[in-house]
């Protein structure tokens, strides 16, 4: 019942009695009683009714808004985050507040393993999610997430939506490159790249088709001591408790990628760039050479996609800048600067 009808009942029921017991006693002591009781009374439904009305009030989510990260972050230190995992896995009680139910965990692997391999690393443990990545080598590719709460069967079936999403996104790359009309720099550069995701994305495709050895990571749900055996297996590399999880959609999981081994840094994409044509070519500067970074010894965990994901949009060619082509969307290419002028 709504406060306004509450109120409305309670002058109905007591405002006419009152009325009636005031017209008939006529002194003014008994008429002055009457009123500061009905004053009182009044006040004390008002009261009441304010009270209820509050105490009725469905009290909300507190948690909305807020996310709980577990895992590396952009220039954290690997070897620490391991420490600090291993630490939090030994002091983690049996008695934990999620312990009862069990408590999530990033398990984080050695190497990059098929979907037949999980069942001997995570069988014995409650598996929501595994992490995947296709690692060729010097090029950036799509980490993607997959639900899996049957090893490996979830994670073969997961592999076969990825690969015929990552078919179509090749087929869109050719569709685009061969709208490209034109023969200048810009249109060059254009189809270059789009050709170079199209490739991507096909070995993509093909390694998820054949179930290849892509999963580096899981998310899972187990007792302290059934992680901890967990955490002592071969290709293990380190089980990260998270007992203050308890709703994964608004939990991110940021493992480290096997190469990883120092500092998290920005991923290193090594893929082939359009080179310029004779004519074109600016003149040779003698100059010593700048080190380059290892490729494959540090890098960025890219933006996690959640399969399945939406088809990619038709061709649109376009005379502008190209954009970047590149698997991983958080890696952005350099805009191609124009050529020296030919002396």
């Amino acid at each position: 019942m709504r406060a306004g009808n509450l109120l409305r009942q309670l002058d109905q029921r007591l405002l006419p009695p009152l009325t009636r017991a005031v017209a008939r006693l006529g002194d003014r002591s008994a008429r002055s009683g009457v009123l500061s009781w009905a004053a009182v009374l009044s006040a004390a439904a008002v009261l009441g009714t304010a009270v209820w009305a509050v105490d009725d009030t469905p009290v909300g989510d507190r948690t909305v808004g807020e996310v709980t990260r577990v895992g590396v972050a952009d220039g954290d230190s690997v070897p620490g985050y391991l420490r600090s995992a291993a630490a939090d896995l030994a002091a983690l009680p049996a008695s934990a507040p999620a312990a009862e139910d069990g408590t999530y965990a990033l398990v984080t692997l050695d190497a990059y393993l098929p979907p037949q391999r999980l069942a001997t690393v995570l069988g014995d443990v409650g598996v929501s999610t595994v992490f995947g990545r296709v690692p060729l080598p010097g090029r950036q590719t799509e980490i993607v997430k997959i639900p899996a709460l049957r090893v490996p069967d979830d994670v073969v079936a997961g592999m076969e939506q990825v690969a015929a999403r990552k078919e179509a996104e090749a087929a869109d790359y050719r569709a685009r490159a061969a709208a490209v009309d034109g023969d200048g720099v810009g249109e060059r550069e254009l189809r270059e790249q789009y050709a170079s995701g199209a490739e991507v994305a096909a070995a993509e495709a093909a390694a998820y088709r054949t179930g290849c050895a892509c999963v580096y990571a899981a998310v899972v749900r187990a007792t302290p001591v059934a992680l901890r055996g967990v955490a002592a297996r071969p290709d293990v590399r380190a089980v990260d408790p998270a007992p203050e999880v308890y709703r994964l959609d608004r939990t991110v999981f940021t493992p480290p990628l096997p190469e990883q081994r120092d500092v998290v840094r920005p991923p290193v994409d090594t893929g082939p760039s359009p080179a310029p044509t004779q004519s074109e070519r600016p003149a040779p500067v003698i100059s010593a050479p700048a080190p380059s970074a290892p490729v494959g010894e540090s890098s960025e965990p890219a933006p996690v996609v959640t399969i399945p994901s939406p088809e990619p949009s038709k061709p649109e060619p376009t005379e502008s800048t190209p954009p970047s082509v590149t698997t991983s969307p958080d890696a952005t290419l350099a805009e191609p600067s124009p050529p020296s002028p030919s002396s």
